[in-house]
């Protein structure tokens, strides 16, 4: 016959041993989390970059083939601030877009504000002029 003592170590053992086997798998799925968030991030980090190159890259060849098909001549030859009325514009980061025109072409790109940040996203496309 088992006593009433006996019975209760038994119980104390086996909550133990659950305690550890939950312990244990707590620290297997904290080391299989970690790196998959840690990926995860990255990835989110770099398709905001590409989303704001495409943003970049499609105002900046837009203005470009206006500029290319006559507006070029509103400005001196030298580097300009360029204004775009796009409204996606809004969604890129602090920056500015630069018109530069030379006798024989014409370039426009955006800078960020910050290039250290943003070092992927600045963005150029070069015209000749007829």
């Amino acid at each position: 016959m088992v006593t009433n003592g006996s019975s209760q170590n038994q119980k104390r053992c086996q909550r133990g041993s659950l305690t550890a086997e939950v312990m244990v798998a707590l620290a297997i799925l904290t080391a299989v989390m970690i790196p998959l968030v840690t990926s995860s991030l990255q990835d989110q980090k770099h398709t905001r970059e590409l989303y704001l190159r495409a943003v970049a890259m499609e105002i900046v060849d837009g203005e470009i083939e206006v500029l290319a098909a006559g507006a070029w001549r509103a400005f001196e030859p030298g580097k300009h601030s360029y204004s775009v009325t796009a409204q996606a514009a809004a969604n890129l980061p602090p920056g500015k877009f630069i018109f530069t025109r030379t006798e024989k072409t014409i370039r426009l790109e955006w800078q960020p504000d910050d290039p250290v940040a943003h070092r992927h996203i600045r963005v150029a496309r070069e015209a000749r002029l007829p």
